[in-house]
Parts: structure tokens; sequence; C-alpha cells
């Protein structure tokens, strides 16, 4: 069965929070289901296959077609649709079709502003994968093409829209953690991120994400989720970055780094460090924001308070609101977790929702410009060996400014 609707039962800290309860009281679940969005997924990959199996889940929501170059990731993507789907092998073929209404991109990065901007010109409103696009003038022209467009654009960091993430930024910005001092950002993994390839030919279009020439690596796939989200925490962008990285564990003829380790610095002062690792995968996936009051830590689940000077206390007064009380766990700290849907399935059922309203959703061209250009400035970093300042011809777009 669909999805119909999901409530948010607040978590201790979010019963504490009466505001953050109110501003993020329900999940949401689609408008009228009878408004039906027909979608187009360009890329039928891991990521894109991925995508339509959700939003079969979800009322209102439909893939009508589906493109691939590969036969077989096509024949398995038509698959995945429990709706009558059309397949494509040209993307613009499937931007042609008059039943599609909105197009997913989760193609390699290198095609991501070509695919998109030409969506657009096709009428079509766009979801498109992280990172936004490869390169400055890929960013530029993707930016210039949708702010000719009435049409809605979504960037695909799914944690922007997750209501933990967001009810973490709330109470982030209500006081919890006090003045930021740093942010300490993970995503481990132990694997080579190979996948198999039927024939030899389809070497590089299977396994793009090896090649510089289609991808950012390990910059573009996982960093910039963290990245995004703290440009999101703090409202602004890096000021410079510097990192370093290698091709120092998996010895198999890829071109992109399978360990990267970036230092970004913003202009309030608050550094913020992110590593990739695959050949150790301890703690996976994590985020710590570290203020002089406290630390929070999340993953892609959950969230835990460690207050300063705090420890094995009961919490009597949670940013300003008296009586909030939670028990410690030794190893978690005070839970800060919230109910919330996959991240991937809010940011499908934002994205109808900013159609159906025809506002731009929180995760969105200006964002996502954002975090690509921090993505780009790291590659250049980690391959010029070099530190690297904020592009002087790109605009600093607060986030504050574009809900």
């Amino acid at each position: 069965m669909k999805r119909r609707l999901f409530i948010q039962k607040a978590g201790i800290a979010s019963a504490a929070i009466a505001s953050s309860s109110l501003l993020y009281g329900n999940v949401f679940s689609g408008s009228d289901a009878n408004n039906q969005l027909n979608i187009g997924v360009v890329g039928t990959g891991a990521r894109g296959g991925g995508l339509t199996s959700i939003i079969n889940s979800i009322d209102g929501i439909s893939v009508v077609a589906s493109c691939d170059i590969l036969p077989f990731r096509l024949e398995k993507g038509l698959s995945r649709a429990d709706s009558k789907s059309v397949g494509y092998t040209d993307y613009r073929k499937l931007l042609d079709d008059k039943n599609v209404d909105a197009v997913i991109v989760a193609t390699p990065f290198s095609t991501h502003s070509k695919i998109a901007c030409d969506a657009l010109d096709a009428g079509k409103h766009v979801y498109c994968e992280k990172t936004l696009a490869m390169g400055y003038s890929g960013i530029h022209d993707l930016v210039e093409k949708v702010n000719q467009s009435n049409l809605i654009f979504q960037t695909g960091h799914q944690y922007h829209s997750s209501r933990l993430y967001t009810h973490v930024h709330e109470l982030i910005k209500n006081g919890l953690v006090g003045k930021i001092q740093a942010f300490e950002c993970q995503w481990n993994r132990h694997g080579n991120w190979r996948r198999p390839v039927p024939k030899p030919e389809y070497e590089k279009a299977v396994n793009w994400r090896m090649y510089k020439e289609f991808s950012g690596g390990l910059t573009a796939e996982l960093c910039s989720h963290q990245i995004d989200f703290v440009n999101w925490v703090l409202n602004e962008v890096p000021s410079q970055v510097f990192g370093t990285g290698g091709i120092d564990y998996w010895k198999d003829g890829r071109e992109t780094l399978d360990n990267v380790h970036l230092i970004y610095s913003y202009p309030s002062g608050v550094k913020a460090k992110f590593t990739c690792l695959t050949g150790n995968a301890n703690n996976g996936y994590q985020i710590k924001v570290l203020g002089d009051k406290g630390t929070i830590v999340i993953d892609t689940k959950k969230a835990w308070f460690y207050p300063e000077g705090k420890k094995n206390k009961i919490v009597k007064d949670v940013d300003g609101v008296s009586g909030a009380t939670n028990s410690w766990d030794e190893e978690k700290g005070y839970s800060l977790n919230v109910e919330h849907l996959n991240p991937s399935e809010q940011a499908l059922l934002d994205f109808k929702k900013a159609i159906d309203s025809q506002k731009q959703p929180k995760s969105n061209i200006n964002t996502g410009a954002n975090t690509a250009v921090c993505v780009q400035m790291g590659l250049d970093a980690l391959y010029g060996n070099k530190v690297v300042e904020w592009p002087t011809n790109f605009h600093k777009i607060k986030s504050d400014k574009l809900n």
C-alpha cells in the first residue's frame, strides 16, 4: 500500500522545544493523491532504480518513463516501476514525452548540467541528484537556466529534506550546542566501490565513479551531503579549503581517490573536516557538531547530544524550556530522535509538494550550487595540492534567503 500520512511523534528533545515540534509536527505525505505527478527517470542504475522503487510506495507519483544507455540497466529500471513505464535509450526522446511532468536526473556527475538544462527547456520540473554539476561552468550554466525558468528545481541532497536533520538544525539554531567551534564529518566504507561489468566496453559506463572525466569521486558522491549540511547550519559558505588524499589502498587502475581528507574554513571562523575512507568502515557515516555548550552527533537515522560538563546528569533545561528530562546513555548521550521517513522518500514527497504549491524546495538550485562549488574547490585542492579559495565570480547566497 502506498503511504498516506506519517505523523511525526516528537522524541524527548522535540517535546522540550515547542517551537520545533510546531514547525516540524507532521511529515509531509504529498497533497491530493488525485493530482498525479508523472516522473521520467534518466539513469536507471543503483540510484535511479532505487528512487523508482521508493516512488512505488508514494501516492500521487508514478514513474511513466525510464531512460538509460545501458540496455541491461534500462531493463532492470523498467522492471522496478509498478506502473506502465516507457523505455528510452536517448534522454531527449524521454523529454519529448508529453506524459512526463518532471524528470529525475540520476546519471553520472559529469552529465547533470546538460541533461537538467535540456529538461528545463523541455518544460519539465527537475529533481537533479547530487552533486548538482561538475565544474564551475556547468554549475553556472544550470543556475542561469533555472533562474530563467518558472519550473521547480530540487537538488538531491536528501538529508536536507530529512525531518531528523531539520529538527537538529532547529535545535542548533536555538542554541543547544552554543557557539559552534567545529564540525567533524566522516563517511567511511570498506569496499572498492567497483561494480561488475558484463562486457569490457561497458567499463567506464558502469564504473564511471572511478574516472575523473565523469566523476568527483568520494568528494562529490559522499562528502557533498555533509558539506551541504554544514553550509545549511552555518548559513554561509567556506572561504577556503585544503586537503589531501590518494590512491593508497585499491590499486586497481582507478583515477579517483580512495581516501580524502578535507578542511574547509568558514568566514565565522568555524572549521569543518570531512573524511572518506574505503579501507575502514569504523563508525561509517557520522557528523559531529561541536559547540561550547555541547556536541551533537548525527548518523543517517538518529542523533544524540553530549552536554559540556554535564555527563551522567539529567538535563533539566533544554534550550530555555524547563522540565525536559532524559536519561544519559554512556555510549550515545541524550537522544534527540524523532520518528521520520527515509530521507530519500521525504525528498521525493517534498518535490511533489513544491510542484503542487509552486514554491521552490529547501534543497534548491542555490543550496545545490553552493555545495557544488564547495565540491569543485575540494577537488581542485586535492588534485592541485594547494589551498583553494571561494571563486570570486560566484555569488555567495545565504540559505535564509532561499526559503
